[in-house]
């Protein structure tokens, strides 16, 4: 299976501070790819140098075969790559279903004119728009909430909510930046089922989170990081059982078992 997202000798310095440094792995098409690590170990940032929030000091990235170095985050999304964030970056003045949409628009071609004359092919795809982000928020386990205002929705539905607008950008490739991050463990199972069906639509998902419970299930593959650099990669038995990840995040002592193994 062909990779498709590539990154090579990658490094970012902060005033000296190597937060990625020579860092190079892939992410093969169609696969549910973790990044793990400890509290610094570098994961969010190299989220961000990946879709363009960062510039890198060194290497590059590769989506899809083409250099994707530095590109803006708004072109990247127009190549076929989507992400959430670990903090929620939800719209609260705008309603659950509008927020959605706003991922929409770049599958929206109408431009000044047509909107200002409301022309019936704009009014078509606008419904059209609506109708498809409305499966969307099903889709996520959110479609109860398509009528509300996104002020009035749960966390746990906000966070389902930024993924639906992910989604709705088409993407090939989904980063998530922690996604269960204050999730309860009813909330965090249904964001398992999401994650599993969003891969079974052959959406490459790159995952950073912290509940090895989670991660464990759902992966396909992991990287872990420690300062900034590759400490391991493997399947997820090849790492619950790697003597460099046990040691990193345990210190050498006796193995905790199930979702403590690995904690990250």
């Amino acid at each position: 299976m062909s990779a498709l997202l590539s990154v090579t000798n990658l490094s970012k310095e902060f005033g000296g501070v190597h937060a990625i440094e020579d860092l190079s792995f892939d992410v093969k098409r169609g696969h549910v790819h973790s990044i793990i690590g400890p509290n610094g170990a570098g994961k969010t940032t190299l989220f961000n140098l990946v879709t363009g929030l960062y510039q890198p000091s060194a290497g590059t990235v590769t989506l899809g075969g083409r250099d994707i170095t530095g590109r803006e985050p708004h072109k990247l999304c127009e190549m076929g790559m989507a992400r959430t964030f670990q903090n929620l970056q939800i719209c609260m003045n705008m309603s659950a279903l509008e927020n959605v949409m706003l991922g929409r628009h770049r599958h929206l071609g109408s431009g000044a004119l047509a909107a200002m004359l409301k022309l019936p092919g704009l009014r078509k795809a606008d419904r059209d728009c609506r109708e498809h982000c409305r499966e969307l928020m099903t889709f996520v386990g959110c479609g109860d909430y398509q009528d509300h205002a996104a002020s009035a929705m749960p966390y746990g539905a906000l966070k389902r909510l930024e993924i639906a607008r992910a989604l709705a950008a088409e993407p090939d490739i989904l980063l998530l930046d922690e996604p269960a991050a204050g999730l309860n463990a009813t909330e965090t199972d249904a964001l398992k089922s999401v994650i599993q069906k969003i891969a079974g639509k052959g959406i490459t998902v790159v995952l950073v989170e912290h509940d090895m419970k989670l991660v464990m299930k759902v992966s396909d593959h992991l990287l872990v990081l420690s300062y900034g650099r590759k400490l391991a990669e493997g399947t997820p038995e090849e790492i619950r059982e790697h003597p460099e990840v046990i040691a990193a995040y345990l210190g050498g002592g006796t193995r905790q078992r199930e979702t403590q193994e690995v904690p990250a």
